[in-house]
Formats: C-alpha cells, sequence, structure tokens
C-alpha cells in the first residue's frame, strides 16, 4: 500500500503539532526530507532531535522532534515516522506538501486506523472504539470508549459466537448422518445453548439508549408552569447566567439548552417554556417545542412553585400528574421549588407529600419515593431552592443515581453504536428462528441456517465477516489523521 501522511492533531495554530507518515516507503521518505541522524538505521520507539528540509537544496523549514515506530509494532502495523513540529498552520501544511512531494500521498479520513484494522492491529468494533474515545466528552463517554478500544466489547462477542458455534457444529454433525437417521444433538442442551446466548444478546440490546445517552449527553428537560423557577433553576445547575431569569410570565420563549458533567456523567439539560393556555402566537410556539423536549427527554424534572397558595400548589400537583402520565417512558423528578420564600411550607402539601418531605427531606429522592396518587404510582420529589442553592447538591446525586438506575457504565458493558445494535438485533432474531424451529421439530439443516445467519450478523460487529462498503462506511466518518 501507498504510504500515507497527514496532520493528527487539531486543525490550527498551537505549541506543537504532529504530522503522521505511515507505510512500507515511510523511512525513506521520512530520512529524504530529514536532516540529522538517519531515521532508517534508529530502533522502534525512539524520538530523534533534527531538522525538516524545506527542499531538495537542504534548506530548512523547522526543527523537529521524529519519533520512529517500526512495523509490526506501531499503531497501523506498518512502519510509522511522527513528526513533532512547531504549531504554525504554514509550517505544518509546508511539512505535509514536502513528504507529499517526496512519495508519500495524503491519508483519507480514519486511513491510519483502516491500515491497524486490515493489518490486524484491532478489530472493527475497536476501530470504531477509537473514533469514540476522540469525541468522548466526559468520564462515563470515556470509561464505555475505553471498554470498546481495549478490546471488552470484542471479547464478549467473541464469547457469544462461540456459543453459537458449538451450537452449529452439534447440529453440523447430526446433518454428516443425516441418512442413518441419528440424532447426536441433544435438543434440550441446544435449547439451553440457543436460550443463553439469546438473553445475553438481549440484555446487549437494551443497553443501547443508557449508551448513547452517556456518549451524547443524558436529555434532561426542565418543565412546569411560567415563572416555578425553571430558568433559575437551569442557571443554577449550570453555574452561570445562561437563561433570562424574570418576574414576568412567559419570558422564556425558546427551548434554552446547555451542557454540564455533573458525577462524571454529561447532562444535557432544556430549558422549556412555561406550560400553560395562552393566545400569544409566539408564546405558543415555545410551548410546543417544550411539549417536544419533554417527550424526548430521559428524565423530566417538574418545577413546582411551593410558594403559591395551598389551591394553586394543588393544581400545579395535577398539572404534573397529567404530564407524567402522558410520559411514562420517561423519568420523572418532583421539585417543590422556592421553598425559602415561606418556611415551614410542607405543612401545606397534601398530607402524604408533607409527611415523606418532613422524614426523607430530600436526600433520597429516587430512593424514598412518594406516591403523588394512585395513579402515576411511584415519582421521586425533593424539596429546593432553585435561587439559594439548598438542595442542588441532593439533586445532582438523584440525577446521577435515576441515570444509572437501569445501567451503570463503570459496572456493566454498554453499547453506544447504532451498527451494533442493529447487528444484534439481527442476529438475535435469526437466533429466535432457530429456536422455534428447535420447538417445532424442524430437521437440523432449518435449525442450523439460522444459527450460521446468527453468527454471521455477530461477526459483522467485530469485522469478522466485512464487507467493503461497511468498510467505506465506517471510516469516511473518521477524522483526517486518524
Amino acid at each position: 500500500m501507498q504510504t500515507i501522511v497527514a496532520i493528527s492533531t487539531p486543525y490550527g495554530t498551537g505549541g506543537i503539532a504532529v504530522v503522521r507518515l505511515s507505510g512500507s516507503d515511510a523511512l525513506e521518505i521520512a530520512d529524504r526530507a530529514w536532516r540529522g541522524k538517519p531515521l532508517s538505521s534508529v530502533p522502534s520507539h525512539t524520538a530523534h532531535l533534527g531538522t525538516i528540509t524545506a527542499d531538495d537544496s537542504g534548506a530548512a523549514l523547522d526543527q523537529a522532534v521524529a519519533t520512529v515506530f517500526r512495523a509490526p509494532n506501531s499503531f497501523t502495523g506498518e512502519d510509522t515516522v511522527e513528526f513533532s513540529v512547531h504549531g504554525s498552520k504554514w509550517i505544518q501544511r509546508q511539512v505535509v506538501e514536502r513528504l507529499v512531494s517526496l512519495g508519500a500521498v495524503p491519508a483519507g479520513p480514519g486511513e491510519f486506523t483502516q491500515r491497524a484494522f486490515m493489518n490486524g492491529r484491532m478489530d472493527l468494533a475497536q476501530a470504531e472504539g477509537v473514533a469514540d474515545l476522540i469525541a468522548a466528552s466526559s468520564r462515563a463517554a470515556h470509561r464505555l470508549a475505553m471498554s470498546q478500544v481495549s478490546g471488552g466489547f470484542s471479547t464478549r462477542l467473541n464469547q457469544l459466537r462461540e456459543r453459537l458455534i458449538e451450537l452449529a457444529s452439534l447440529l453440523e454433525l447430526e446433518l454428516d448422518f443425516s441418512e442413518e437417521d441419528v440424532e447426536f444433538a441433544d435438543r434440550t442442551r441446544l435449547r439451553e445453548i440457543a436460550d443463553e446466548t439469546l438473553a445475553l444478546i438481549e440484555r446487549l440490546v437494551s443497553t443501547y439508549d443508557s449508551g448513547r445517552a452517556f456518549k451524547e449527553g443524558v436529555p434532561v428537560a426542565i418543565a412546569g408552569r411560567p415563572n416555578a423557577g425553571k430558568s433559575t433553576l437551569l442557571n443554577a445547575l449550570l453555574g452561570e447566567d445562561k437563561a433570562i431569569v424574570s418576574d414576568v410570565p412567559g419570558t422564556t420563549r425558546d427551548v434554552i439548552e446547555d451542557t454540564r458533567e455533573i458525577n462524571g456523567i454529561l447532562f444535557r439539560f432544556y430549558d422549556t417554556a412555561g406550560l400553560r393556555d395562552t393566545d400569544d402566537t409566539v408564546e405558543r410556539i415555545g410551548i410546543d417545542r417544550a411539549r417536544d423536549a419533554i417527550s424526548r427527554a430521559a428524565i423530566v424534572l417538574w418545577v413546582i412553585d411551593a410558594s403559591t397558595p395551598p389551591a394553586e400548589l394543588a393544581a400545579q400537583l395535577k398539572e404534573a400528574e397529567v404530564q407524567i402520565n402522558a410520559h411514562p417512558e420517561s423519568r420523572h423528578l418532583l421539585l417543590l421549588n422556592k421553598t425559602d420564600m415561606q418556611p415551614g411550607n410542607t405543612g401545606r402539601l397534601p398530607g402524604d407529600v408533607a409527611e415523606r418531605l418532613d422524614s426523607n427531606a430530600g436526600d433520597k429522592p429516587s430512593e424514598g419515593a412518594g406516591l403523588l396518587s394512585d395513579s402515576i404510582g411511584e415519582v421521586a420529589y425533593m424539596s429546593i431552592s432553585a435561587k439559594s442553592g439548598a438542595g442542588l447538591e441532593a439533586l445532582e446525586k438523584a440525577l446521577s443515581r435515576l441515570v444509572k438506575s437501569d445501567h451503570d457504565p463503570d459496572a456493566e458493558l454498554i453499547i453506544t453504536n447504532a451498527r451494533h445494535k442493529a447487528a444484534l438485533e439481527s442476529g438475535a432474531a435469526s437466533l429466535r428462528r432457530a429456536r422455534c424451529a428447535m420447538d417445532t421439530g424442524l430437521t437440523a439443516d432449518f435449525i442450523a441456517q439460522d444459527v450460521r445467519e446468527s453468527l454471521h450478523h455477530l461477526g459483522t460487529v467485530t469485522g469478522a465477516i466485512t464487507p467493503t462498503t461497511l468498510l467505506t462506511s465506517i471510516f469516511t466518518h473518521f477524522c483526517i489523521g486518524k
């Protein structure tokens, strides 16, 4: 393959930049542009100070450090040289142009990682994990990407494929002796293998929604009536004045979005327009967008103005009940806000709510959940003051607990890639057909066909089965230089 070159650090001016050269002629091309100790003669994994020349006359372009990685012990599995040059954008361009003039070709998106895959340095799932690792914006996202890059996900997939290979081999043995009407495979054992494998695949598939949220940011909608304190709460959570705060109802007309990492998890907060009936066309558009944000949120924070008279407070609770019933797919947390304005306010709340607030004091809202009404079941609630900050630390802990209640990125394998999910779902569907064939007494050849299909789908995840179109699709989404 041709020797490729690209800038591997982000485009722009900095202290240094790294230009990567990889391929069978990498050391020869590097030496022709290098003034210093010949790089073709130095050991692998060593760094050397020298000068990159601007042209064949030997004029200096930049003083640099060249780091040599010899095949097969490099990222790509090929001879590789990485030049650390000064971060001038002009210098970076000139270094690349100089190496291209000596025979290298510009690398395409993800081509270094693609070569690492093609040369057996990593499988396809690990290669995709590299892109996720580069894009990781929180501890949880980093942890999931590292698990994929280090082969944790691939190991689990290979274990599943080994189970299916065992199943297929028993069936193939039976097929070899089909004319003698001998059933070598114990159908009870076959069913057990199929059931166990299917359960493991379905478990992995079930983690995808959580994995995507950890990777992109858990969507959290802040909802409630106008002037309940939603914008104040957003500002308090973010630690900055992101949203305009005013006593005028309907100040927030559009969805305001920002992110913050809490306990290693990235949350994507949406401050929404106050929910109410209105004849104002612009405000109504904002309310429609608020309802859309609520429908897409993994967690909804229902902000209730606890300083209002009892009848008004009861009406807010009733409205929250209606909205919670309308979105059973989301997690809901009821926040009784502005408790600093009227201390002792819990005495004016509905009996069961007041009793539980008094006993829990908002410390464990996800564990000490109370019943707002029989129709909505358990809904966690807590007392806060967005303005003074009271209860915000407990709220942050509650958010972390809610996110980890289904899947914990620190304790289990979680998938984050839509392609992986689709392949696993297809593999599960094939395995269900095989299981159905066993139940209905079909012959081994029909069962084996479905098992082979399941093996095929799981193989596409790690690259054991690798259509060219799949590789093209995956690596074109990488950045150039990686």
